[in-house]
């Protein structure tokens, strides 16, 4: 790594020669501007608006501009002429544990590095005293052209420095306080509680940043002439928070569900206390299930036992239908009987009548 500052750390009266380099980088995907008729990059040059032409770097200089519009040229040799003591020098000031430092303040990080053999035991001897006293260091410095705040800490065996921000250079709260009438309920906070447990810790290891994954990849399909895929459509929230009860309920069991720790008896139990009483959780048969499954009326009943009840009504009715044919059979056959004796008593009423017709009428030789 490059250093981008040499000086040396005053603690006291030891002084520890070191280099600085940063501790950051960024990752972020720069663009250029072009134009858009023709593709042709967009430069700016620097023009002297005296002469009207363009200038080098070698021929720019600073200058500090007066209220009334005027320039009062500074140079960098009248910068660094100036007696200030952390020209060169981290100046610690002070060691003051690290919850009095305001992560509002924190700015820029750099790594200290020990600048050669004869550094290298103060430069342990601070980092373990540091270690030891569980402290930060407050420290004074000047880079790029003004002096600066500083806070040292111990980061595995490095040294780090934070450049800080003077604290008139933090802006109030009074205006971005929300108002102070609104009160929040003890259940709200429980829930809010819940929600914070559910969610959990992260690994900070772990995060990475999409948005930039998502532009090298668009980058790379139009570099290879293929189509860029269509992002998928990002789910907004609504504008207005009309329950804040039921949002942090639903917050609650959508974080449990994405951590897979939902479950059916959690869902009965959180209706329970809701209504005020125990649930009890059934579970859902699959689809499959319910198709074959036998329906259940008034209680469980198994598979076999409906079976025998279903054999038993079928053998009942085929029984049923049978003595009702030989019912039929039996009426039948004693009609024809009645039928046929009927017949037989006419035909015989009708033979005495003809015998005694008979016997009525005189013979013919009586008469003669």
């Amino acid at each position: 790594m490059r250093s981008i500052w040499n000086g040396a750390i005053s603690f006291g009266l030891v002084s520890i020669p070191i280099k600085v380099v940063n501790a950051t980088e960024s990752h972020s995907i720069s663009f250029r501007q072009v134009h858009l008729d023709d593709g042709g990059r967009i430069r700016y040059r620097k023009f002297c608006e005296l002469e009207d032409r363009e200038v080098t770097t070698g021929e720019i200089g600073k200058a500090y501009e007066d209220a009334d519009g005027t320039l009062i040229p500074v140079t960098d040799e009248e910068l660094a002429a100036l007696p200030i003591p952390t020209a060169r020098t981290i100046e610690i000031v002070a060691f003051v544990p690290a919850e009095r430092i305001d992560p509002l303040q924190m700015d820029t990080a750099y790594y200290l590095a020990a600048n050669g053999v004869p550094a290298t035991k103060p430069y342990v001897l601070l980092r373990e005293a540091l270690k030891r006293s569980q402290k930060v260091a407050v420290a004074k410095f000047a880079l790029r052209g003004r002096e600066r705040l500083g806070m040292l800490r111990v980061v595995d065996d490095v040294i780090a420095m934070h450049g800080l921000l003077w604290p008139d250079e933090i802006r109030s709260t009074e205006e971005v306080a929300p108002d102070a009438s609104v009160t929040v309920r003890d259940k709200e906070l429980d829930l809010a509680d819940a929600l914070m447990d559910t969610l959990g810790e992260v690994e900070l290891t772990e995060l990475h940043d999409d948005y930039r994954e998502a532009v090298e990849e668009l980058i790379a399909a139009k570099a290879s002439g293929e189509l860029p895929a269509a992002p998928p459509a990002a789910e907004r929230a609504g504008g207005k928070v009309l329950d804040l009860m039921a949002a942090l309920e639903k917050s609650v069991r959508a974080a449990k569900v994405s951590r897979g720790e939902e479950t059916g008896e959690e869902k009965g139990e959180e209706a329970g206390a809701r209504t005020g009483e125990s649930a009890e959780v059934t579970p859902l048969p699959s689809r499959r299930s319910a198709r074959t499954a036998p329906k259940e009326v008034g209680g469980k009943k198994s598979t076999s036992t409906a079976r025998k009840t279903a054999a038993k009504k079928t053998v009942a009715k085929s029984t049923a239908k049978s003595t009702g044919q030989a019912a039929g059979k039996a009426a039948a056959t004693k009609s024809t009987v009645k039928k046929a004796a009927a017949k037989k008593t006419t035909a015989k009423k009708a033979t005495g009548k003809k015998t005694a017709a008979k016997k009525a009428t005189p013979r013919g030789r009586a008469s003669a």
